[in-house]
Protein backbone atom coordinates (compact mmCIF):
# COMPACT_ATOMS: atom_id res chain seq x y z
CA UNK A 1 0.00 0.00 0.00
CA UNK A 2 1.42 3.38 -0.90
CA UNK A 3 1.51 6.55 1.19
CA UNK A 4 -1.20 8.28 -0.84
CA UNK A 5 -3.71 5.47 -0.30
CA UNK A 6 -2.80 5.31 3.41
CA UNK A 7 -3.44 9.03 3.77
CA UNK A 8 -6.74 8.71 1.88
CA UNK A 9 -7.82 5.96 4.23
CA UNK A 10 -6.96 8.09 7.27
CA UNK A 11 -8.78 11.08 5.76
CA UNK A 12 -11.87 8.95 5.06
CA UNK A 13 -11.91 7.69 8.62
CA UNK A 14 -11.60 11.22 9.96
CA UNK A 15 -14.31 12.42 7.58
CA UNK A 16 -16.69 9.76 8.88
CA UNK A 17 -15.94 10.71 12.50
CA UNK A 18 -16.38 14.37 11.62
CA UNK A 19 -19.77 13.74 10.02
CA UNK A 20 -20.96 11.72 13.02
CA UNK A 21 -19.80 14.42 15.43
CA UNK A 22 -21.50 17.13 13.39
CA UNK A 23 -24.82 15.31 13.80
CA UNK A 24 -24.22 14.79 17.53
CA UNK A 25 -23.33 18.46 18.04
CA UNK A 26 -26.45 19.51 16.15
CA UNK A 27 -28.62 17.25 18.30
CA UNK A 28 -26.93 18.53 21.47
CA UNK A 29 -27.70 22.10 20.38
CA UNK A 30 -31.35 21.20 19.86
CA UNK A 31 -31.49 19.49 23.23
CA UNK A 32 -29.80 22.47 24.90
CA UNK A 33 -32.22 24.87 23.15
CA UNK A 34 -35.20 22.87 24.37
CA UNK A 35 -33.77 22.82 27.88
CA UNK A 36 -33.14 26.59 27.66
CA UNK A 37 -36.71 27.33 26.59
CA UNK A 38 -38.03 25.22 29.44
CA UNK A 39 -35.74 26.96 31.94
CA UNK A 40 -36.81 30.38 30.62
CA UNK A 41 -40.46 29.55 31.28
CA UNK A 42 -39.59 28.58 34.83
CA UNK A 43 -37.48 31.71 35.28
CA UNK A 44 -40.41 33.91 34.26
CA UNK A 45 -42.67 32.01 36.64
CA UNK A 46 -40.09 32.61 39.39
CA UNK A 47 -40.13 36.34 38.67
CA UNK A 48 -43.90 36.33 39.13
CA UNK A 49 -43.66 34.40 42.38
CA UNK A 50 -41.03 36.78 43.73
CA UNK A 51 -43.24 39.73 42.86
CA UNK A 52 -46.10 38.08 44.75
CA UNK A 53 -43.91 37.46 47.79
CA UNK A 54 -42.79 41.07 47.90
CA UNK A 55 -46.35 42.42 47.76
CA UNK A 56 -48.05 39.93 50.10
CA UNK A 57 -47.52 39.61 53.83
CA UNK A 58 -49.94 36.78 54.53
CA UNK A 59 -49.65 33.11 55.36
CA UNK A 60 -50.18 32.34 51.68
CA UNK A 61 -46.90 34.08 50.86
CA UNK A 62 -45.06 31.24 52.64
CA UNK A 63 -46.51 28.85 50.05
CA UNK A 64 -45.48 31.21 47.29
CA UNK A 65 -41.97 31.41 48.74
CA UNK A 66 -41.70 27.62 48.96
CA UNK A 67 -42.86 27.36 45.36
CA UNK A 68 -40.32 30.00 44.31
CA UNK A 69 -37.53 28.08 46.03
CA UNK A 70 -38.54 24.92 44.17
CA UNK A 71 -38.58 26.81 40.87
CA UNK A 72 -35.14 28.23 41.67
CA UNK A 73 -33.76 24.73 42.18
CA UNK A 74 -35.37 23.47 38.97
CA UNK A 75 -33.93 26.38 36.98
CA UNK A 76 -30.48 25.80 38.46
CA UNK A 77 -30.67 22.11 37.50
CA UNK A 78 -31.81 23.01 33.99
CA UNK A 79 -28.85 25.37 33.58
CA UNK A 80 -26.50 22.59 34.68
CA UNK A 81 -28.01 20.23 32.07
CA UNK A 82 -27.57 22.93 29.40
CA UNK A 83 -23.91 23.34 30.37
CA UNK A 84 -23.38 19.59 29.93
CA UNK A 85 -24.81 19.83 26.39
CA UNK A 86 -22.41 22.60 25.42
Amino acid sequence: MNIKSELEKVKDTLQQQRDELRVQVHLAKLEAKHEWDHAEQKFHALEGKLLSVSTEVSEASKDVLASAKLLTEEIHNAYERIRRHL
